[in-house]
């Protein structure tokens, strides 16, 4: 079975560090594209960060400078290290990807972790 297994949240302080990992697990044949997306309370789910199908890393602008995405392809995992983070980070982080299986290119998502930024 195919899935994305995120590890890394917590709770933090203004200006902490905090690294996540999104492993994908199961016969995948090619990893088309992945990355980070959050979701705060009473928001919509938004894009933080991602690797495309061509391999460039893509930030939304409010993270940028702060967030660094990056990825290890022999253990199917990418990582998002986050420095500098504020209170408005705050947010459940899902991984997402687009995973090449044997029944073609399917969509998927972690289960989330929380991230909270508070003093």
């Amino acid at each position: 079975q195919v899935q994305l297994v995120e590890s890394g949240g917590g709770l933090v302080q203004p200006g902490g560090s905090l690294r996540l990992s999104c492993a994908a697990s199961g016969s995948i044949f090619t990893i088309n594209a992945m990355g980070w997306y959050r979701q705060a309370p009473g928001k919509q789910r938004e894009l933080v960060a991602g690797f495309t199908s061509d391999g460039n890393a893509n930030y939304v602008h409010f993270v940028k400078g702060r967030f660094t995405i990056s990825r290890d392809n022999a253990k199917n995992t990418v990582y998002l290290q986050m420095n500098s983070l504020k209170p408005e980070d705050t947010a459940v982080y899902y991984c997402n990807a687009d995973l090449e299986i044997e029944s073609g290119v399917r969509h998927y998502w972690g289960q989330g972790t929380q991230v909270t930024v508070s003093s």
